[in-house]
C-alpha cells in the first residue's frame, strides 16, 4: 500500500495496516511534511508524535510539486505486491490526486481511500469537529461557564481505525468482483455516526432536551471518583448488579442500602435508580475510601472484584503501572533512530496461535528512496543517481 498523510487519522490507518503484515511505503516531500516536527518531541528535537503513528512503514521522499516526482507515487500504486494499486491518503482529492486521475496513470482497478475533514470537503480536524457532536457541553461540572474538551483526539483515532477497515473491504471487494473504487471518509461522518450509534442524537430528537453535565459522574448508573487518605484518587463504577454487589460488599455498606430501600421504596438494583441516588451512594462510599490509603483500598477493591481504577498521569502509567512494561505482550521495547529506546505497543489484538508481530520501528524520513525506486520500480544505480541530481528523489540528510 502506498500511503500520502499527515496529522492522526491517514497515518494510524496505514501503520494499522503495517502492523497486520502490509508492506506501507508512505512518501513525502523532500524535507518532510507538516508533522516531521510535532509535538511532543525528544530531547534531541525528534517528533514522538510522528515515530509513534509511521511505525513499520517505509518512507520515500519525493519533489511532489514536479510532474516526474507525481509520476513516480503513481508508479508506486501501480507495482504489484508493494503498491499493489492501494493508495491511502488525507490530502485533498483534486488535480494530481483525484482518483480518476490516479486510476488512469497507474491500475484501473485502483482501491483508494480518502480522509477528509468534512463530508462537504470543508477543512476539519478533530477539535473543530468535537465541538460541534455536543460533548464539550456535556463535559465537566453542572457549574462550569464554558464547554470543556477532552484532550483525547477521539474522532482521529476511530478515523484511523475505519481507514484501515475500508482499505480491507474494498480490497475484499475488489478480490470478489475485480473492481476498485474510491472510499470517502469524513472525521465528521465518523462522529456523527458514533454518536447516533450511542443514542445522543435519538436522546435530544425524541425526548427534545440536552443531556446536562454530569461531571464524572457515569450516566444512568452509578460511578463516580473519591479522594484517598494518602492523597491519591481512584473512580469506582457500579453499572451491572454483579458490580452493585461488590461493591456494598467491599465498602461494608449492605445494612445501610437496605435500610434505604425500606424508608423509601426505592430499589438500588435499579442501575437507574443508582444514577438518581448517586450523591446518597457517594456520601456512604466516600468516608469509607476517604479514610483508607489507597494500597488499602485497592486490596479490598480487588479482593471483591469492584470494578475500578486508579488516577495517574502518563508518567506514573509508565513507571508504576504493570500493564506498561515489557511483561505485557502489548509491548516491546524498541530503539527508534535519533530518539532512543522505550516501550511500543503491537497491535492490542490477540490472534491466538499467530504471534504478534515485533514492533518495527518509523522510519527516517526518506530512509527507503533508493531501496523502494530499485526493489519497487526496478530502476538502475545510475537512473536513482540522475532523479538525485535533478532534485525529484531524496535520502535522509547526513545530520539524521
Amino acid at each position: 500500500m502506498v500511503e500520502g498523510s499527515a496529522f492522526v487519522a491517514a497515518p494510524l490507518g496505514g501503520m494499522t495496516l503495517g502492523q497486520l503484515g502490509a508492506e506501507v511505503i508512505r512518501f513525502d516531500p523532500i524535507g518532510g511534511g507538516i508533522d516531521i516536527g510535532r509535538w511532543p518531541l525528544s530531547g534531541s528535537g525528534k517528533s514522538l508524535y510522528w515515530a509513534g503513528l509511521n511505525k513499520g512503514k517505509k518512507s520515500i521522499c519525493l519533489d511532489i510539486r514536479r510532474p516526474e516526482g507525481r509520476a513516480l507515487v503513481y508508479g508506486l500504486v501501480a507495482a504489484p505486491g508493494a503498491g499493489n494499486g492501494i493508495f491511502s491518503t488525507n490530502f485533498p482529492e483534486r488535480g494530481w490526486l483525484a482518483y480518476d486521475e490516479v486510476r488512469a496513470k497507474s491500475r484501473d482497478d485502483l482501491v483508494m481511500v480518502n480522509v477528509m475533514g468534512s463530508s462537504d470537503g470543508r477543512s476539519a480536524l478533530d477539535y473543530t469537529i468535537n465541538c460541534a457532536v455536543g460533548y464539550p457541553l456535556a463535559t465537566g461540572s453542572a457549574t462550569r461557564d464554558a464547554p470543556v474538551n477532552h484532550v483525547f483526539p477521539a474522532w482521529d483515532a476511530m478515523t484511523g481505525v475505519c481507514t484501515a477497515l475500508s482499505v480491507l473491504a474494498a480490497d475484499r471487494h475488489r478480490r470478489d468482483t475485480g473492481e476498485g473504487q474510491l472510499v470517502r471518509l469524513s472525521l465528521a461522518d465518523v462522529a456523527l455516526w458514533m454518536v447516533g450509534n450511542l443514542g445522543h442524537i435519538a436522546e435530544a430528537e425524541i425526548n427534545g432536551e440536552d443531556r446536562p453535565s454530569y461531571g464524572n459522574d457515569v450516566f444512568g448508573a452509578f460511578g463516580r471518583d473519591f479522594p484517598t487518605a494518602d492523597g491519591e484518587r481512584v473512580y469506582v463504577v457500579a453499572i451491572t448488579l454483579q458490580q452493585w454487589r461488590a461493591l456494598v460488599a467491599a465498602t461494608g455498606i449492605k445494612e445501610r442500602v437496605a435500610a434505604f430501600e425500606t424508608e423509601s421504596g426505592i430499589d438500588l438494583k435499579d442501575e437507574g435508580e443508582r444514577f438518581r441516588q448517586r450523591d446518597t451512594i457517594a456520601g456512604w462510599v466516600g468516608p469509607w475510601i476517604g479514610c483508607r490509603k489507597l494500597a488499602d483500598v485497592g486490596a479490598s477493591f480487588d479482593g471483591a472484584k469492584v470494578c475500578w481504577g486508579r488516577y495517574q498521569s502518563f508518567r506514573q502509567l509508565v513507571d508504576e503501572d504493570p500493564r506498561c512494561s515489557e511483561d505485557n505482550p502489548l509491548f516491546q521495547r524498541a530503539r527508534q533512530p535519533g530518539i532512543g529506546s522505550y516501550l511500543v505497543p503491537r497491535l492490542p489484538m490477540d490472534f491466538g496461535a499467530l504471534a504478534r508481530e515485533d514492533v518495527r520501528p518509523a522510519p527516517q524520513i526518506g530512509e527507503h528512496t533508493d531501496e523502494v525506486l530499485e526493489t519497487v520500480l526496478g530502476l538502475s544505480t545510475t537512473e536513482i543517481g540522475e532523479l538525485h541530481d535533478q532534485g525529484l528523489v531524496a535520502s535522509p540528510p547526513a545530520e539524521a
